[in-house]
């Protein structure tokens, strides 16, 4: 974890909660996924003729990928009709590093180190306090707990995957670029047989904040897929999910939903954890 990939993933961090804070604002969340789906459709082919195209043996991993992403949306979507966005988010983003921490070391023989293993624990642990903290004092919504916790499924599943094809790549932006493509073609496809004639209309009165969170969703990710090309998966993914901290703070100064001095523990603690996992030792 350099500072270089440092800087990267946390800079990912911020536009993925923008994006994700973008979805939620818009009430509808098929109008608000269909065009962050369909954007980052539109500039993923706009992206693959000045890219390199990915290696053969990347594919498997990016159709995979695509897929996993596909469900993923479909569960985040899910999520956020049920829940609010101070808890679905953090519960979706905080249940992944772990469980990228144990299939990186299954799937990419990645086994941290005591510095490396200790930074993610802790940061971690600030994670799951920010999601706990969006459940305080309230009547536990399972449904929505459901939609998220599987939502972080998905998301430590094509983090690997994603790690492991975008080193296979021999593009991390050719890579990007394709399961962008790829993924990006169900939900507008859906949306249009939904709303047959009537697609335009019904998604012109967001066209420019979906197509905003379409363009952050894209640098975020690219973002990411850069820093796993430098750095093991598991610090990498509890680095990029200080997105919560984000995301916390989006919803409390935008969706008026309490901060608390709960969330700046769990700030604080996710920091102590980044410089864990800079130490070298």
């Amino acid at each position: 974890m350099t500072p270089a990939v440092t800087a990267a993933v946390l800079l990912a961090a911020f536009t993925h909660a923008g994006w994700n804070a973008i979805a939620h604002r818009i009430t509808d969340k098929l109008v608000g996924f269909t065009l962050i789906a369909g954007g980052g459709l539109l500039i993923g082919l706009v992206m693959t003729p000045f890219v390199a195209f990915p290696a053969a043996r990347a594919w498997p991993y990016l159709l995979a990928s695509a897929v996993i992403h596909i469900a993923y949306n479909l569960l985040l979507m899910r999520s956020f009709q049920l829940g609010d966005f101070g808890q679905a988010y953090p519960i979706a983003r905080g249940t992944a590093p772990l469980l990228v921490t144990v299939l990186a070391a299954v799937f990419a023989h990645e086994v941290p180190d005591g510095w490396a293993a200790a930074g993610v624990a802790v940061s971690c642990a600030g994670l799951t306090g920010v999601a706990l903290w969006g459940l305080r004092g309230r009547r536990p919504n399972w449904a929505a707990i459901g939609a998220a916790l599987a939502t972080g499924g998905t998301i430590a599943a094509y983090t690997v995957v994603d790690g492991l094809g975008v080193r296979a790549s021999g593009s991390s932006f050719g890579y990007i670029a394709w399961l962008m493509a790829a993924q990006g073609i169900v939900i507008p496809v859906y949306a249009a047989h939904r709303w047959k004639g009537e697609l335009i209309g019904v998604l012109r009165p967001y066209a420019k904040l979906g197509l905003l969170g379409a363009a952050l969703s894209v640098a975020a990710y690219t973002l990411v897929l850069w820093a796993q090309t430098r750095a093991e998966l598991a610090p990498v993914a509890a680095l990029r999910e200080s997105s919560i901290i984000v995301g916390a703070a989006i919803g409390a100064v935008f969706f008026k939903e309490r901060f608390g001095l709960p969330r700046i523990a769990a700030a604080g603690l996710l920091v102590v954890g980044i410089g864990l996992m800079l130490h070298t030792g």
